[in-house]
């Protein structure tokens, strides 16, 4: 299969590597992008020849992922709710195809990561990042909540932990993005593809089947994500989306203006 805005490529060992490929974007993600990595999921999951993937972001010192494009937030401003609700599901259904892969996925964070790309590291199993990388969940600067990436932050950080950073939209550096357990390590830059190829390396001598099979068992084991959670979450946007403080928020950021909600 061919992808626009991503590549997928799988070497002789079995490992496979799903590079967001939108560099002039900071890989934030859109529509197309959201459709091509639930594809290569489903085409990844089919694949017995495939030990364990590699989520990455471009090359080193780059963003990770922006989170939403901004041609895409534009399109969702002019949007009906039943329009908002279906990008948001698509959204939602995509991390839950990362989530629910039967194959382990580390993810390479080789840069920034906002919104929805926390959320992307949130259903690796592993993920592994860089020293002087920022995060954020930034949503409320717009007036917006993470709504769809809600469940997969909170299961890989725990309520407590996410309290921190969840509603504030405060950035953090990856140091606290350890503490916080979204990184399971921070590296200079150049130790990067050696960090990750030790993730990788003990997936090469087990089993298959049983990682698959382990894998569902500790997803089965931790915060309930099923059909009703997505639903809630995907109606809380939509609710969010008609407030006039979304309004206000979307349109402050694109005019490059502190939203009037701005204190000082």
């Amino acid at each position: 299969m061919d992808f626009e805005t991503i590549s997928l490529e799988t070497d002789a060992r079995g490992v496979a590597t799903l590079t967001l490929n939108r560099p002039e974007k900071h890989n934030a993600m859109n529509a197309a992008m959201i459709a091509e990595i639930s594809a290569a999921c489903t085409q990844v999951a089919a694949d017995d020849a495939v030990r364990v993937l590699v989520l990455a972001g471009g090359h080193e010192g780059t963003s990770f992922c922006a989170g939403a494009d901004l041609g895409w937030m534009r399109e969702q401003m002019a949007a009906d709710r039943e329009t908002r609700m279906r990008e948001a599901r698509g959204l939602a259904d995509m991390l839950g195809a990362l989530n629910t892969l039967p194959k382990p996925v580390i993810g390479k964070i080789c840069g920034n990561a906002f919104g929805g790309g926390i959320g992307m590291m949130s259903v690796c199993d592993v993920a592994i990042g860089i020293e002087g990388s920022k995060f954020g969940l930034t949503e409320t600067r717009l007036g917006l909540i993470p709504a769809t990436i809600g469940p997969y932050v909170i299961a890989r950080m725990g309520e407590a932990r996410a309290r921190r950073v969840f509603m504030s939209a405060r950035l953090f550096e990856a140091v606290e993005a350890k503490d916080l357990g979204l990184l399971a390590r921070v590296v200079i830059p150049e130790a990067l593809d050696a960090a990750v190829e030790r993730e990788v390396a003990p997936y090469l001598v087990a089993s298959s089947v049983a990682v698959a099979a382990s894998k569902a068992l500790v997803r089965s084991l931790g915060p309930v994500i099923d059909a009703a959670v997505i639903d809630d979450t995907v109606r809380r946007l939509a609710d969010t989306w008609e407030t006039e403080d979304a309004r206000e928020g979307i349109a402050a950021f694109f005019e490059k203006r502190k939203a009037e909600w701005t204190a000082g």
